[in-house]
């Protein structure tokens, strides 16, 4: 039974994704007598246990379970509004939530400039379009002019897999940031900043949480 609770494999049957999440969130809640697995630490822990999607399947499973739900816009926005609205149209309240509770994965690149920004930005992008083309590498340094070399293609994807972006100075970042909470009513955004130069990314983080109380609808930036 141990051994089986610590399997890890790709080959499982998806299907039953729903049922491993029940299983897992079993191992947090305090031991029972004759609990043949027991997890050591764990047991009692009250660890919060989020279900992160990036189509409608997630958003399914968070709704039935009762969980609170992050959807990967930072990299697959396409499915972002069905997926929220599927998940709070279908949530059940649970012991663990009494309401839906939605958070976003948010690309963003802020700098002292927009003209800076869309520079750093040009390492994620090349990082993108090296994935998708099946080539992935470490992220790459930033690359001047690196848009004008795109093929309509690519271009195409990188407007797709940014669409939830905020890139720029501090007035742009806020606002790109305040639209997407205005449209999609989120309570949380975690950010994630993929910039080559660890000073230029610290940096950004410093522009981005200097503008957590610009933010509108309430949502929290983590």
């Amino acid at each position: 039974m141990t051994t089986r609770a610590l399997r890890r494999t790709l080959a499982g049957d998806v299907d039953a994704f729903p049922a491993d999440v029940v299983e897992l969130m079993s191992y947090f809640r305090p031991a029972r007598p004759g609990q043949l697995v027991r997890a050591v630490p764990g047991a009692g822990a009250d660890v919060p246990i989020w279900i992160l999607g990036s189509s409608l399947s997630g958003a399914q499973v968070a709704a039935a379970l009762g969980l609170p739900y992050a959807f990967a816009s930072h990299f697959a926005p396409r499915h972002l509004m069905p997926a929220i609205d599927l998940y709070r149209r279908t949530f059940r309240p649970s012991e663990m939530l009494e309401r839906p509770h939605v958070m976003l994965g948010v690309n963003a690149v802020a700098a002292d400039s927009d003209a800076e920004a869309q520079f750093l930005l040009t390492s994620l992008q090349q990082a993108f379009v090296n994935l998708r083309s099946g080539r992935p590498a470490p992220l790459p340094p930033p690359a001047e002019a690196f848009a004008a070399g795109l093929t309509r293609e690519q271009a195409a994807l990188l407007d797709d897999v940014l669409a939830c972006a905020a890139i720029g100075a501090a007035d742009t970042v806020v606002r790109s940031l305040q639209n997407l909470v205005s449209r999609t009513g989120a309570d949380e955004l975690i950010l994630t900043s993929q910039i080559f130069d660890h000073a230029a990314r610290v940096r950004s983080f410093e522009i981005v949480a200097g503008l957590r109380d610009r933010l509108v609808g309430g949502a929290r930036a983590d």
